[in-house]
C-alpha cells in the first residue's frame, strides 16, 4: 500500500542523511511541498528546536502518522511503503523472509533440548 504524503504528516527517513547529521529512522514533519515528489521536512529535538530543515524526495521516507486522520500508520502499511520502493529481487527476499517468520511462528517449539 502506497500512502500519499501530505502536509504535516510525520515521516521517518529510510536512509541516513549524513549531510544533515540525521540517521536512518529519523522522524520529521512535512512542512512544505515543493513538487509532487519533493517535500521540505523539519526535524526537531526533544525541546522543539529545529535540528534540520531539508528537502526530501518521497523515495527517501515513509509516512508514519497522518495529519488528516490524526492516526499512526499501521506497521504493515509502513512495511508496504518500504517494500514498494525496493527493486524486484529485494521484494522477493522480503517475501521469503516473511514466509520464514510465518513458519517459525506456527511451528511448535521443541520441548526437549537437542543432544
Amino acid at each position: 500500500m502506497m500512502i500519499t504524503p501530505d502536509l504535516y504528516d510525520a515521516i521517518e527517513t529510510i536512509y541516513s542523511l549524513p549531510e544533515y547529521n540525521l540517521p536512518a529512522g529519523a522522524q520529521g514533519t512535512l512542512v512544505h511541498q515543493h513538487t509532487t515528489d519533493t517535500f521540505e521536512v523539519e526535524f526537531v529535538d526533544e525541546d522543539g528546536e529545529t535540528l534540520a530543515l531539508c528537502p526530501l524526495s518521497s523515495q527517501q521516507f515513509i509516512v508514519v502518522w497522518q495529519a488528516k486522520t490524526e492516526r499512526h500508520v499501521p506497521i504493515s502499511d509502513q512495511l508496504a511503503q518500504i517494500v514498494t520502493l525496493l527493486p524486484a529481487p529485494a521484494k522477493t527476499e522480503v517475501l521469503d523472509f516473511a514466509r520464514f517468520l510465518t513458519v517459525r511462528q506456527i511451528t511448535p517449539a521443541s520441548t526437549s533440548p537437542v543432544q
